[in-house]
């Protein structure tokens, strides 16, 4: 276990802000360079949330770093972790998951914003209509995951977890701790 003050002022990658396309290259980028050392990975996140696909990206390439490096990985949540950035938390075992005092944590449903609009033949409309079904389908199933991911190893089961995420489930850093999310408070 490395010293909190290294936890707290020497992470090797941060995250803050949207996470977008570009948070993606970055934390690529940085974790070829930690490949390369022999450091563990910590990760400090402040994020309002973002893109779903891609923090799903970024939390693989922080379970293949776990499973080929051989080296631990920490979390540490600093002010605000929502949406997109418990997606990331979800890839760190949860006794290598902490947070400041003043975090706080939302988990909340995934949200699709599409329009689709139906104009031509009945037969192709249909199809076009289940092919929106099964990428609703697929982001549910996708959802889920997560939710178990973020789950495992803590006090909460992810069927609780995701009944609390349909209604904005807005977490302080204590609650998060009593409920096994984080292992403690830096």
């Amino acid at each position: 276990m490395l010293a909190d003050a290294t936890l707290l002022y020497q992470p090797n990658i941060r995250i803050a802000g949207n996470i977008s396309s570009g948070t993606l290259w970055d934390v690529l980028n940085a974790l070829a360079q930690i490949r390369l050392t022999n450091e563990d990975l910590v990760l400090e996140v402040m994020t309002e949330g973002g893109d779903a696909d891609i923090a799903r990206r970024i939390a693989l390439e922080i379970s293949l770093f776990i499973r080929d490096s051989g080296r631990a990985a920490y979390f540490i949540g600093k002010t605000i972790v929502y949406s997109a950035g418990m997606t990331i938390m979800g890839a760190f075992p949860a006794p290598n998951r902490f947070a400041t005092k003043d975090t706080t944590f939302l988990v909340h449903e995934r949200r699709i914003t599409k329009s689709v609009n139906f104009d031509g033949p009945m037969r192709a409309m249909i199809q076009i209509a289940k092919e929106q079904v099964a990428l609703l389908e697929t982001a549910h199933r996708l959802e889920w995951e997560g939710f178990e991911d973020l789950a495992k190893g803590s006090l909460i089961d992810a069927e609780t977890l995701y009944e609390r995420a349909k209604e904005n489930y807005y977490l302080s850093s204590d609650e998060a701790r009593e409920l096994g999310l984080i292992a403690r408070l830096l």
